[in-house]
Protein backbone atom coordinates (compact mmCIF):
# COMPACT_ATOMS: atom_id res chain seq x y z
CA UNK A 1 0.00 0.00 0.00
CA UNK A 2 1.65 3.32 -0.84
CA UNK A 3 2.22 6.30 1.69
CA UNK A 4 0.90 9.85 0.33
CA UNK A 5 3.87 11.98 1.08
CA UNK A 6 1.63 14.97 1.81
CA UNK A 7 -0.16 12.92 4.13
CA UNK A 8 2.57 11.37 6.16
CA UNK A 9 4.68 14.55 6.14
CA UNK A 10 2.90 16.01 9.45
CA UNK A 11 2.44 13.06 11.20
CA UNK A 12 5.07 12.02 13.08
CA UNK A 13 7.70 14.36 14.41
CA UNK A 14 11.55 14.68 14.42
CA UNK A 15 12.92 12.45 17.30
CA UNK A 16 16.51 13.52 19.10
CA UNK A 17 19.07 10.75 18.48
CA UNK A 18 17.14 8.56 16.76
CA UNK A 19 20.42 8.05 14.27
CA UNK A 20 22.74 7.69 16.73
CA UNK A 21 20.64 4.72 18.82
CA UNK A 22 18.46 3.27 16.23
CA UNK A 23 15.61 2.84 18.56
CA UNK A 24 12.77 2.21 16.93
CA UNK A 25 14.29 1.29 13.45
CA UNK A 26 13.08 -1.44 11.16
CA UNK A 27 14.39 -4.61 11.76
CA UNK A 28 16.20 -5.45 8.52
CA UNK A 29 18.45 -2.14 9.27
CA UNK A 30 21.59 -2.27 11.06
CA UNK A 31 23.75 0.37 13.36
CA UNK A 32 27.78 0.40 12.29
CA UNK A 33 30.00 2.84 12.62
CA UNK A 34 30.92 4.81 9.59
CA UNK A 35 34.73 2.90 9.13
CA UNK A 36 32.92 -0.64 8.58
CA UNK A 37 30.83 -0.29 6.18
CA UNK A 38 32.57 2.34 4.02
CA UNK A 39 36.47 2.74 3.78
CA UNK A 40 38.88 6.23 3.55
CA UNK A 41 40.43 6.50 0.49
CA UNK A 42 43.97 5.79 0.51
CA UNK A 43 47.29 6.69 -1.91
CA UNK A 44 48.12 3.24 -4.02
CA UNK A 45 52.21 2.28 -3.40
CA UNK A 46 52.26 2.29 -6.97
CA UNK A 47 50.50 4.71 -7.63
CA UNK A 48 52.90 7.83 -9.04
CA UNK A 49 52.52 11.26 -10.32
CA UNK A 50 54.61 12.77 -13.34
CA UNK A 51 57.27 14.88 -11.76
CA UNK A 52 57.08 17.29 -15.32
CA UNK A 53 53.03 16.36 -15.15
CA UNK A 54 50.17 18.40 -14.26
CA UNK A 55 47.94 17.12 -12.00
CA UNK A 56 43.87 17.63 -11.14
CA UNK A 57 43.67 19.62 -8.06
CA UNK A 58 40.51 20.55 -5.85
CA UNK A 59 40.54 23.71 -3.80
CA UNK A 60 37.85 24.01 -1.00
CA UNK A 61 36.40 26.59 -2.56
CA UNK A 62 35.45 24.79 -5.45
CA UNK A 63 33.24 22.10 -3.57
CA UNK A 64 29.90 23.30 -3.41
CA UNK A 65 27.34 23.52 -0.69
CA UNK A 66 23.68 21.76 -1.61
CA UNK A 67 24.98 20.38 -5.02
CA UNK A 68 25.68 16.25 -5.28
CA UNK A 69 28.88 16.49 -7.94
CA UNK A 70 31.83 18.73 -8.62
CA UNK A 71 33.29 18.12 -12.13
CA UNK A 72 35.91 21.57 -11.60
CA UNK A 73 39.47 21.19 -11.06
CA UNK A 74 42.31 23.62 -11.18
CA UNK A 75 45.80 21.76 -12.98
CA UNK A 76 48.80 22.34 -11.29
CA UNK A 77 52.26 21.08 -11.67
CA UNK A 78 53.61 18.14 -9.77
CA UNK A 79 57.08 20.05 -8.86
CA UNK A 80 54.36 22.47 -6.96
CA UNK A 81 52.34 20.05 -5.33
CA UNK A 82 53.74 20.27 -1.78
CA UNK A 83 50.55 19.41 -0.08
CA UNK A 84 46.97 17.98 -0.91
CA UNK A 85 44.55 14.82 0.27
CA UNK A 86 44.98 12.09 -2.70
CA UNK A 87 41.58 11.57 -4.07
CA UNK A 88 40.03 9.15 -6.99
CA UNK A 89 37.15 10.02 -9.18
CA UNK A 90 34.11 8.80 -7.72
CA UNK A 91 35.41 9.64 -3.99
CA UNK A 92 32.43 11.62 -1.54
CA UNK A 93 34.80 14.20 -0.31
CA UNK A 94 33.48 15.55 3.22
CA UNK A 95 35.01 18.75 4.19
CA UNK A 96 36.40 18.63 7.97
CA UNK A 97 36.83 21.83 8.87
CA UNK A 98 34.65 24.11 10.62
CA UNK A 99 31.93 25.74 9.26
CA UNK A 100 32.36 24.13 6.14
CA UNK A 101 31.29 20.38 7.45
CA UNK A 102 28.65 22.18 9.33
CA UNK A 103 27.18 23.95 6.27
CA UNK A 104 27.33 20.57 4.52
CA UNK A 105 29.96 21.09 1.87
CA UNK A 106 30.23 17.65 0.03
CA UNK A 107 30.14 16.52 -2.88
CA UNK A 108 31.10 13.47 -5.15
CA UNK A 109 34.38 13.69 -7.51
CA UNK A 110 32.67 13.46 -11.01
CA UNK A 111 36.00 14.20 -12.83
CA UNK A 112 37.47 13.03 -16.12
CA UNK A 113 40.65 12.36 -14.49
CA UNK A 114 41.18 8.89 -12.44
CA UNK A 115 42.71 10.60 -9.71
CA UNK A 116 44.35 13.52 -8.24
CA UNK A 117 44.81 16.07 -5.39
CA UNK A 118 42.19 17.95 -3.15
CA UNK A 119 43.04 20.51 -0.70
CA UNK A 120 43.77 18.83 3.50
CA UNK A 121 40.76 20.01 4.63
CA UNK A 122 38.31 17.43 2.91
CA UNK A 123 38.00 13.39 4.08
CA UNK A 124 37.81 11.14 0.65
CA UNK A 125 35.56 8.27 1.06
CA UNK A 126 34.31 5.36 -0.61
CA UNK A 127 31.84 2.55 -0.75
CA UNK A 128 32.34 -1.22 -0.01
CA UNK A 129 30.59 -3.13 -3.53
CA UNK A 130 27.49 -4.92 -2.13
CA UNK A 131 27.30 -3.38 1.18
CA UNK A 132 27.15 0.17 1.20
CA UNK A 133 25.88 3.24 -1.34
CA UNK A 134 27.81 6.62 -1.53
CA UNK A 135 24.67 8.63 -2.43
CA UNK A 136 23.30 7.29 0.87
CA UNK A 137 25.80 8.61 2.64
CA UNK A 138 26.35 11.57 1.14
CA UNK A 139 22.28 12.40 2.02
CA UNK A 140 22.87 10.89 5.41
CA UNK A 141 25.66 13.32 6.67
CA UNK A 142 23.30 16.06 5.50
CA UNK A 143 21.15 14.99 8.31
CA UNK A 144 21.27 17.66 11.15
CA UNK A 145 21.79 15.58 13.70
CA UNK A 146 24.99 14.25 12.31
CA UNK A 147 26.49 17.86 11.56
CA UNK A 148 25.51 19.01 15.06
CA UNK A 149 26.84 16.04 17.18
CA UNK A 150 29.78 15.68 15.20
CA UNK A 151 31.10 19.57 15.31
CA UNK A 152 31.29 18.91 19.53
CA UNK A 153 33.99 16.57 18.74
CA UNK A 154 36.61 18.32 16.45
CA UNK A 155 40.14 19.11 17.82
CA UNK A 156 41.78 22.40 17.41
CA UNK A 157 41.19 26.18 18.33
CA UNK A 158 38.30 28.02 17.81
CA UNK A 159 37.29 29.34 13.99
CA UNK A 160 40.12 26.31 13.01
CA UNK A 161 38.70 22.84 14.76
CA UNK A 162 38.86 19.77 12.61
CA UNK A 163 36.95 16.66 12.14
CA UNK A 164 39.51 13.76 12.47
CA UNK A 165 38.97 10.67 10.42
CA UNK A 166 38.98 8.60 13.44
CA UNK A 167 35.86 10.84 14.94
CA UNK A 168 34.13 10.57 11.65
CA UNK A 169 34.72 6.95 11.46
CA UNK A 170 33.22 5.86 14.62
CA UNK A 171 30.09 7.53 14.02
CA UNK A 172 27.04 4.86 14.44
CA UNK A 173 24.84 4.98 11.66
CA UNK A 174 21.84 3.32 10.27
CA UNK A 175 22.48 0.93 7.21
CA UNK A 176 19.52 -0.14 5.61
CA UNK A 177 19.42 -3.26 3.03
CA UNK A 178 21.93 -1.97 0.21
CA UNK A 179 19.17 -1.60 -2.47
CA UNK A 180 16.62 0.11 0.08
CA UNK A 181 20.11 2.56 0.75
CA UNK A 182 19.69 2.82 -3.14
CA UNK A 183 16.53 3.71 -3.39
CA UNK A 184 16.70 6.35 -0.23
CA UNK A 185 19.59 8.07 -2.39
CA UNK A 186 17.34 8.09 -5.33
CA UNK A 187 14.23 10.13 -4.13
CA UNK A 188 16.23 12.20 -2.43
CA UNK A 189 17.96 12.69 -5.35
CA UNK A 190 14.92 13.63 -7.07
CA UNK A 191 14.02 15.95 -5.12
CA UNK A 192 17.60 17.96 -4.71
CA UNK A 193 17.59 17.64 -8.67
CA UNK A 194 14.06 19.67 -8.87
CA UNK A 195 15.34 21.99 -5.88
CA UNK A 196 18.65 22.77 -8.29
CA UNK A 197 16.24 23.15 -11.05
CA UNK A 198 14.23 26.26 -9.01
CA UNK A 199 17.51 27.53 -8.62
CA UNK A 200 18.58 27.79 -11.72
CA UNK A 201 15.36 29.38 -13.12
CA UNK A 202 15.26 32.03 -10.33
CA UNK A 203 18.98 33.05 -11.37
CA UNK A 204 17.82 33.24 -14.90
CA UNK A 205 14.92 35.56 -14.17
CA UNK A 206 17.15 37.84 -12.25
CA UNK A 207 19.45 38.26 -15.17
CA UNK A 208 16.49 38.64 -17.58
CA UNK A 209 15.82 41.18 -15.03
CA UNK A 210 18.62 42.86 -14.83
CA UNK A 211 19.08 42.97 -19.07
CA UNK A 212 16.08 44.24 -19.36
CA UNK A 213 16.65 46.98 -16.92
CA UNK A 214 19.15 48.03 -19.03
CA UNK A 215 18.07 47.96 -22.21
CA UNK A 216 14.33 49.59 -21.15
CA UNK A 217 15.90 52.44 -19.57
CA UNK A 218 17.74 53.22 -22.09
CA UNK A 219 16.34 52.32 -25.47
CA UNK A 220 12.00 52.61 -24.10
CA UNK A 221 9.79 50.40 -26.28
CA UNK A 222 9.35 52.08 -29.54
CA UNK A 223 12.65 51.61 -31.05
CA UNK A 224 13.35 55.40 -31.00
CA UNK A 225 16.55 57.97 -31.68
CA UNK A 226 18.58 58.04 -28.62
CA UNK A 227 19.55 61.12 -26.80
CA UNK A 228 22.37 61.48 -24.16
CA UNK A 229 21.64 62.97 -20.73
CA UNK A 230 22.40 63.76 -17.29
CA UNK A 231 21.41 59.80 -16.51
CA UNK A 232 23.08 58.42 -19.95
CA UNK A 233 21.22 57.77 -23.18
CA UNK A 234 17.74 57.67 -23.42
CA UNK A 235 14.88 57.62 -26.02
CA UNK A 236 14.35 61.10 -27.83
CA UNK A 237 10.65 61.86 -26.40
CA UNK A 238 11.12 61.44 -22.51
CA UNK A 239 11.92 63.98 -20.00
CA UNK A 240 14.37 63.94 -17.06
CA UNK A 241 12.92 65.90 -14.46
CA UNK A 242 13.88 65.87 -10.47
CA UNK A 243 12.10 63.85 -8.01
CA UNK A 244 10.84 67.11 -6.18
CA UNK A 245 8.61 68.00 -8.96
CA UNK A 246 6.96 64.73 -8.86
CA UNK A 247 6.27 64.08 -5.15
CA UNK A 248 7.16 65.07 -2.02
CA UNK A 249 9.94 64.17 -0.32
CA UNK A 250 10.89 64.08 3.64
CA UNK A 251 12.14 60.87 5.90
CA UNK A 252 11.37 59.03 9.17
CA UNK A 253 11.82 58.86 12.76
CA UNK A 254 12.06 56.03 15.49
CA UNK A 255 9.84 56.68 18.51
CA UNK A 256 11.74 56.43 21.73
CA UNK A 257 11.88 52.71 22.37
CA UNK A 258 11.94 53.40 26.09
CA UNK A 259 8.42 54.91 26.13
CA UNK A 260 6.11 52.02 26.52
CA UNK A 261 3.48 54.73 25.71
CA UNK A 262 4.79 54.94 21.95
CA UNK A 263 4.65 51.47 21.40
CA UNK A 264 2.39 49.63 23.57
CA UNK A 265 -0.60 48.35 22.30
CA UNK A 266 0.05 50.72 18.80
CA UNK A 267 -1.70 49.94 15.82
CA UNK A 268 0.06 52.38 13.29
CA UNK A 269 2.60 50.61 10.74
CA UNK A 270 5.69 51.84 11.46
CA UNK A 271 8.75 50.51 9.28
CA UNK A 272 12.28 49.85 9.35
CA UNK A 273 14.71 50.38 6.65
CA UNK A 274 14.94 46.14 6.55
CA UNK A 275 11.87 46.41 5.02
CA UNK A 276 13.21 47.78 2.17
CA UNK A 277 14.73 44.57 0.38
CA UNK A 278 11.01 43.43 -0.12
CA UNK A 279 10.60 45.95 -3.15
CA UNK A 280 7.04 45.95 -2.74
CA UNK A 281 5.85 46.10 0.83
CA UNK A 282 2.62 44.60 1.66
CA UNK A 283 2.71 44.81 5.73
CA UNK A 284 4.23 46.25 8.91
CA UNK A 285 5.91 44.05 11.83
CA UNK A 286 6.16 46.61 14.03
CA UNK A 287 3.45 49.85 14.96
CA UNK A 288 3.58 52.36 16.85
CA UNK A 289 0.55 54.28 19.30
CA UNK A 290 -1.27 57.75 18.27
CA UNK A 291 0.63 59.51 21.14
CA UNK A 292 3.75 58.55 19.10
CA UNK A 293 2.63 60.22 15.83
CA UNK A 294 1.50 63.49 17.87
CA UNK A 295 4.46 63.88 19.95
CA UNK A 296 7.44 62.76 17.81
CA UNK A 297 5.46 64.29 14.30
CA UNK A 298 5.88 60.95 12.31
CA UNK A 299 4.72 61.79 8.74
CA UNK A 300 1.97 59.39 7.38
CA UNK A 301 3.33 58.50 4.35
CA UNK A 302 0.72 57.67 1.98
CA UNK A 303 0.08 53.73 -0.35
CA UNK A 304 1.79 54.45 -3.32
CA UNK A 305 4.86 56.16 -2.08
CA UNK A 306 8.20 55.42 -2.89
CA UNK A 307 10.61 54.64 0.14
CA UNK A 308 14.47 55.26 -0.65
CA UNK A 309 16.94 53.30 2.32
CA UNK A 310 19.43 56.91 2.62
CA UNK A 311 21.41 55.17 5.32
CA UNK A 312 22.31 51.14 6.54
CA UNK A 313 25.20 48.84 6.39
CA UNK A 314 25.75 46.12 4.02
CA UNK A 315 23.09 46.04 1.07
CA UNK A 316 20.64 48.38 2.53
CA UNK A 317 21.62 51.53 1.83
CA UNK A 318 20.56 52.63 -2.34
CA UNK A 319 17.67 49.83 -1.79
CA UNK A 320 13.98 51.37 -2.97
CA UNK A 321 10.72 49.85 -2.12
CA UNK A 322 6.86 50.57 -2.58
CA UNK A 323 4.47 50.48 -0.03
CA UNK A 324 0.44 49.46 -0.28
CA UNK A 325 -0.65 51.02 2.74
CA UNK A 326 -0.54 54.07 5.16
CA UNK A 327 2.77 54.07 7.04
CA UNK A 328 5.37 55.82 9.57
CA UNK A 329 8.98 55.23 8.55
CA UNK A 330 12.16 55.69 10.75
CA UNK A 331 14.98 57.95 10.17
CA UNK A 332 16.80 55.79 8.14
CA UNK A 333 14.55 55.74 5.05
CA UNK A 334 13.34 58.73 2.43
CA UNK A 335 9.97 58.74 0.77
CA UNK A 336 8.39 59.82 -1.83
CA UNK A 337 5.02 60.69 -2.13
CA UNK A 338 4.00 61.07 -5.78
CA UNK A 339 1.81 64.04 -6.42
CA UNK A 340 1.98 64.67 -10.48
CA UNK A 341 -0.82 62.26 -12.37
CA UNK A 342 2.62 62.46 -15.36
CA UNK A 343 4.06 59.11 -12.74
CA UNK A 344 3.12 55.87 -12.78
CA UNK A 345 5.46 55.11 -9.09
CA UNK A 346 6.01 51.63 -9.89
CA UNK A 347 8.39 52.75 -13.07
CA UNK A 348 10.14 55.46 -11.00
CA UNK A 349 10.78 52.12 -8.46
CA UNK A 350 12.26 50.02 -11.28
CA UNK A 351 13.87 53.09 -12.93
CA UNK A 352 16.06 53.13 -9.18
CA UNK A 353 16.63 49.73 -9.12
CA UNK A 354 19.18 50.67 -12.06
CA UNK A 355 20.15 53.52 -9.81
CA UNK A 356 21.32 51.56 -6.59
CA UNK A 357 25.05 51.34 -7.41
CA UNK A 358 25.07 55.11 -8.32
CA UNK A 359 23.15 56.03 -4.94
CA UNK A 360 25.50 54.28 -2.68
CA UNK A 361 29.19 55.73 -4.43
CA UNK A 362 26.74 59.24 -3.95
CA UNK A 363 26.46 58.78 -0.36
CA UNK A 364 30.38 58.95 -0.48
CA UNK A 365 30.61 62.03 -1.76
CA UNK A 366 28.20 64.99 -3.11
CA UNK A 367 24.47 64.94 -1.89
CA UNK A 368 25.60 62.87 1.53
CA UNK A 369 26.28 63.19 5.09
CA UNK A 370 28.55 60.76 6.66
CA UNK A 371 28.04 58.04 4.57
CA UNK A 372 24.20 58.84 4.30
CA UNK A 373 22.08 60.20 1.17
CA UNK A 374 20.04 63.41 2.16
CA UNK A 375 16.67 64.37 1.67
CA UNK A 376 17.87 67.58 -0.37
CA UNK A 377 20.09 65.78 -2.49
CA UNK A 378 17.16 63.07 -3.64
CA UNK A 379 14.87 66.13 -4.74
CA UNK A 380 16.86 67.11 -6.95
CA UNK A 381 17.80 63.47 -8.37
CA UNK A 382 17.08 63.06 -12.11
CA UNK A 383 14.22 61.09 -13.06
CA UNK A 384 13.06 59.59 -16.71
CA UNK A 385 9.52 60.35 -17.53
CA UNK A 386 8.28 58.81 -21.00
CA UNK A 387 4.57 58.47 -22.07
CA UNK A 388 2.25 56.86 -19.14
CA UNK A 389 1.20 54.61 -21.81
CA UNK A 390 5.29 53.68 -22.30
CA UNK A 391 5.23 53.55 -18.31
CA UNK A 392 2.76 51.40 -17.80
CA UNK A 393 3.81 48.92 -20.67
CA UNK A 394 7.33 48.30 -19.24
CA UNK A 395 5.87 48.26 -15.66
CA UNK A 396 3.60 45.51 -17.28
CA UNK A 397 7.28 43.58 -18.27
CA UNK A 398 8.52 43.38 -14.88
CA UNK A 399 5.41 42.50 -12.97
CA UNK A 400 5.53 39.62 -15.14
CA UNK A 401 8.95 39.07 -14.22
CA UNK A 402 8.04 39.08 -10.48
CA UNK A 403 4.87 36.94 -11.08
CA UNK A 404 7.30 34.09 -12.48
CA UNK A 405 9.78 34.84 -9.71
CA UNK A 406 7.98 33.96 -7.40
CA UNK A 407 6.13 31.18 -8.64
CA UNK A 408 9.45 29.32 -8.38
CA UNK A 409 10.12 30.88 -5.27
CA UNK A 410 7.32 29.29 -3.56
CA UNK A 411 8.05 25.74 -5.31
CA UNK A 412 11.85 26.31 -3.55
CA UNK A 413 10.57 26.38 -0.09
CA UNK A 414 8.13 23.86 -0.49
CA UNK A 415 10.41 21.48 -1.94
CA UNK A 416 13.22 22.47 0.59
CA UNK A 417 10.63 21.32 3.11
CA UNK A 418 9.69 18.67 1.34
CA UNK A 419 13.46 17.55 1.45
CA UNK A 420 13.69 18.03 5.03
CA UNK A 421 11.20 16.22 5.82
CA UNK A 422 12.27 13.04 3.96
CA UNK A 423 15.79 13.47 5.11
CA UNK A 424 14.73 12.54 8.40
CA UNK A 425 11.81 9.93 8.18
CA UNK A 426 13.65 8.20 5.45
CA UNK A 427 16.89 7.85 7.33
CA UNK A 428 14.85 6.88 10.94
CA UNK A 429 12.40 4.47 9.08
CA UNK A 430 9.59 6.42 9.81
CA UNK A 431 8.85 6.05 6.29
CA UNK A 432 9.58 3.28 4.43
CA UNK A 433 10.82 4.13 0.42
CA UNK A 434 8.93 1.05 -0.68
CA UNK A 435 5.86 2.54 0.55
CA UNK A 436 6.08 6.33 -0.85
CA UNK A 437 4.43 7.74 -3.27
CA UNK A 438 5.73 11.01 -5.12
CA UNK A 439 3.07 10.75 -8.13
CA UNK A 440 1.01 14.23 -6.51
CA UNK A 441 4.26 16.24 -6.87
CA UNK A 442 4.42 17.58 -10.70
CA UNK A 443 7.59 19.63 -10.23
CA UNK A 444 9.38 15.85 -9.66
CA UNK A 445 8.15 15.03 -12.64
CA UNK A 446 5.42 11.70 -13.80
CA UNK A 447 8.10 9.09 -13.73
CA UNK A 448 9.37 9.65 -10.60
CA UNK A 449 6.60 7.12 -8.34
CA UNK A 450 8.09 4.66 -6.35
CA UNK A 451 6.26 1.55 -5.31
CA UNK A 452 6.50 -1.77 -4.46
CA UNK A 453 6.82 -4.24 -1.62
CA UNK A 454 9.01 -4.37 1.43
Amino acid sequence: MKTEVHAEMGRRGETEGWLETGDGFASDWEMKPIREVYRFTTKPRRRNVSKNGRVPFLPMDQIPIGCLRVSTYEERPSDKLTSGTYIENGDLLVARITPSFENGKQAIVDWDRPFGFATTEVIPIQEIKGISDKLFLFYLLLHPEIPSELAGKMDGTTGRQRLSKETLGSRIIPIPPLAEQRKIAGVLGLVQRALEQQERLIALTTELRKALLHQLFTQGLRGETQKQTEIGPMPGSWEVVALGSLAKVGNGSTPKRDNEGYWQGGTIPWLNSAKIHERFITEADQFVTDLAVKECHLPRVKPGSLLIAITGQGKTLGNSALISFETCINQHLAYAQFTSPKIVPEFVLWFMQTRYEHLRSISQAGGSTKGALTCGYLKTYPIPVPSLDEQREIVGVFAALDRKEKVHERKHATLTALFRTLLHQLMTAQIRVYNLDLSELPELGKDLVLSGGD
